[in-house]
């Protein structure tokens, strides 16, 4: 895939979920992990995360989208409810730019079923 075909994409999904939210703001991709935890979660908490539970969430979020790639396992919820994964390998991007890359990628993939694909808008 072409450099602007994914740049076309992650901007495809940052106003998905601009509009989604209600937001006139694009978001960044830390905020994307944080509603992908959310989701992957299940529930929201009406009085809201602590920062510790946020950062779970971030840490939810980049398991479920490497879970695909055999790099986490999914092994169930605790009494809480949230999802537990095990550690199946490395990650093995080194660099903060080739990660935020993957991840991006990733995000994508994650939210493709739910916004129109590049041909769809062409057609």
């Amino acid at each position: 895939m072409k450099d602007w075909q994914k740049d076309f994409e992650w901007l495809q999904v940052r106003t998905y979920v601009a509009r989604t939210m209600g937001k006139d703001k694009l978001p960044d991709l830390q905020s994307i992990l944080f509603l992908v935890g959310i989701q992957e979660l299940g529930r929201w908490s009406d009085e809201g995360f602590t920062k510790e539970e946020k950062q779970d969430l971030m840490h939810i979020a980049v398991c479920a989208l490497l879970e695909s790639d055999g790099y986490y396992e999914y092994v169930g919820r605790d009494h809480d409810g949230w999802p537990h994964y095990k550690k199946l390998k490395n990650f093995d991007l080194e660099g903060l730019e080739g990660q935020e890359n993957y991840l991006t990628e990733k995000v994508v993939e994650y939210f493709r079923p739910n916004i129109q694909t590049s041909a769809e808008v062409l057609n």
